[in-house]
């Protein structure tokens, strides 16, 4: 059996190991590739201080190399025995460097390290997010415009209300990832700080040289205060869990309006056949198994804030082992946000529209508002105008005329897509992510190092 990093003359029983190290080796795998990265950014600042020497640096870092295309590869795994990501790494780099394995971990504590795991692996799961939140507000633009002069019913109360458009449906979702944005983009930031140096969370008396592995990692900044470092676990997992929970909440929303618009008694729209299922007894059902789906993990994923918030509310400065259980809730998140927005961007990209909706009579009232307006702009008053078509429609002779000349903007007749459009390009401009990918691709490399 593998020797713990904290081992000295004791060893817990089989069932306190089983109970404290829970899922963190199955966990950990997740966190696997940002360990080699931040340790190859730790050891590069301990060379420049003295604790290693320029040939220990060179064969740690080819060492983390090859344990990093291992990961890359799928070959990487926690050994029975071995706690987490951190110990199993500096088990490999010991088993085939002798002590200068042993030499990383000057300066660090688990502590630091798995919190700076968890920004590195975060921030590159948010910006896999953004991708693909930006990849469904394409799709939905492209809709809104193909089918902007296509009316359909607009509904308050579930009521019949008043004329709306496909336009103006596919539209309101596009411009809602726009506010799901911003908090991804306050996400991104507070995650894009560097924890690492604080230690347990009291620094250490190593000359450590916070700056330089701020720089290598392509943070914005670090997280100064040593103290406050240790505090943002838990903190930056709630923060971002509000800005997916917000992205879940426009799609899980979507996913509702598409299948009821999807049935028989609305067919406003029609879902692919390959994205519906059928029935073991109903020949005829095409159900849309997808969204409905989606609805489900995505209202899921808008509980994730609180599961968080739970697990670490209360807790006084400095670390507790209950921080390692939001990594359980935490973690296994993204991949499921993931999904649901490939999902939906594929079925929006397919789905069609009934282009004769209003063919039906039993939609002719929510044009009332258009013949009172028309009074109005006449010369009637308002409320003359209303109490007029009011009548008309109890004594069953209102007549709609079945057009609409909206011009205001945002409106059916004036979208403002392309506002919207450059909107979120400014948005997704802000994030920078090229300073992210230049410093890791360096740091990997070896060009960051002479």
């Amino acid at each position: 059996m593998a020797t713990k990093l904290w081992e000295k003359n004791f060893a817990p029983t089989a069932e306190i190991e089983r109970f404290t190290v829970g899922r963190d080796r199955e966990l950990d795998v997740y966190l696997a590739q940002g360990d080699v990265i931040g340790s190859m950014a730790h050891i590069t600042m301990l060379e420049s201080i003295g604790l290693l020497t320029a040939d220990e640096l060179q064969a740690l870092l080819t060492e983390l190399r090859v344990i990093l295309a291992d990961i890359r590869a799928g070959h990487f795994e926690i050994e029975d025995g071995v706690e987490d990501v951190h110990s199993q790494v500096e088990l490999i780099l010991t088993r085939r460097l002798g002590d200068i394995g042993k030499k990383i971990h000057s300066g660090r504590s688990r502590n630091d390290q798995v919190l700076l795991d968890l920004k590195l692996w975060t921030r590159r799961q948010l910006i896999e997010v953004v991708g693909l939140v930006k990849d469904l507000f394409e799709e939905l633009q492209r809709q809104s415009e193909r089918y902007k002069d296509v009316l359909m019913p607009g509904y308050t109360h579930l009521q019949v209300a008043m004329p709306s458009s496909f336009g103006l449906w596919f539209g309101a979702y596009a411009e809602s990832l726009t506010d799901d944005m911003l908090f991804l983009q306050a996400a991104y930031r507070m995650v894009n700080r560097n924890p690492l140096g604080s230690a347990a969370g009291y620094g250490s008396s190593f000359p450590l040289d916070r700056q330089m592995t701020t720089d290598l990692l392509g943070f914005d900044s670090m997280a100064y205060n040593v103290v406050y470092a240790q505090m943002g676990r838990g903190k930056m997992e709630r923060n971002v869990a509000f800005a997916l929970a917000s992205v879940a909440g426009t799609v899980a929303k979507l996913a509702f309006d598409a299948c009821l618009f999807n049935s028989q008694n609305f067919a406003f729209v029609k879902l692919p056949n390959e994205c519906t299922t059928g029935s073991s007894i109903m020949p005829h059902k095409k159900n849309p198994d997808v969204f409905e789906l989606t609805r489900a993990k995505c209202n899921k994923l808008q509980a994730l804030p609180q599961q968080v918030t739970l697990i670490m509310n209360n807790l006084p400065s400095g670390y507790f082992r209950d921080l390692q259980i939001i990594k359980e809730v935490f973690l296994p998140a993204f991949d499921e946000l993931k999904d649901c927005l490939r999902m939906c961007a594929y079925i929006i990209s397919k789905m069609k529209v009934n282009e004769h909706i209003l063919d039906d009579p039993r939609y002719d009232l929510m044009f009332s508002v258009e013949e009172v307006n028309r009074l109005a702009a006449s010369g009637v008053p308002f409320r003359d105008a209303y109490k007029k078509v009011g009548l008309d429609i109890e004594a069953g002779t209102f007549r709609p005329v079945k057009e609409v000349h909206h011009t205001h903007s945002g409106s059916i007749g004036n979208l403002c897509n392309d506002r919207i459009a450059v909107l979120m390009d400014s948005l997704l401009e802000g994030f920078a992510f090229e300073k992210v990918e230049a410093a890791e691709r360096k740091l990997i490399e070896g060009t960051t190092v002479a």
